[in-house]
């Protein structure tokens, strides 16, 4: 298991979700919610040299039957903007019912989905992120597909 801290992100319309993990890559937990638009690929490099990241870990969407759903040209283009303000590797992972997860855990602490709209994203991005660090710890190998970051 590689140690280091690193950047969740769950990539939406309207929002980002963000979450980190301690450098022991152990746990991951919530960050913040970017608003889309200028300045957010700009604010997630930011969060990345705060915590001196060593990934960022992007949920790409997938559809239940294992297809790129369609949101994922919307990541990808969203992919291309970070890799021009960071030099950090990012990894694309399966995000497959990361917010229907993240919204069931909400409920389940007595959150109404109208109160949970702003943290709905951040915990999305804590189950992409928990997700793949387990997901790690298990296989031994970084999860998902790198993106190569120019140089």
């Amino acid at each position: 298991m590689r140690t280091g801290a690193r950047i969740g992100i769950d990539v939406g319309s309207v929002r980002i979700g963000v979450a980190s993990c301690d450098p022991g890559a152990v746990l991951a937990t919530p960050v913040e919610t970017v608003q889309r638009g200028p300045g957010d690929v700009q604010r997630l490099s930011e969060l990345a040299r705060e915590r001196e990241a060593i990934e960022f870990v992007v949920g790409q969407p997938v559809g239940l039957s294992g297809r790129a759903g369609p949101a994922v040209d919307a990541v990808a283009t969203f992919v291309e903007e970070l890799r021009t303000v960071t030099d950090v590797p990012i990894r694309l992972v399966d995000e497959r019912m990361s917010t229907t997860s993240a919204g069931r855990s909400l409920k389940a602490a007595g959150r109404t989905a109208k109160k949970s709209r702003s943290v709905i994203d951040q915990q999305a991005a804590v189950v992409i992120l928990q997700s793949a660090l387990d997901g790690e710890r298990v296989s031994g190998k970084p999860p998902g597909r790198c993106v190569k970051v120019d140089p």
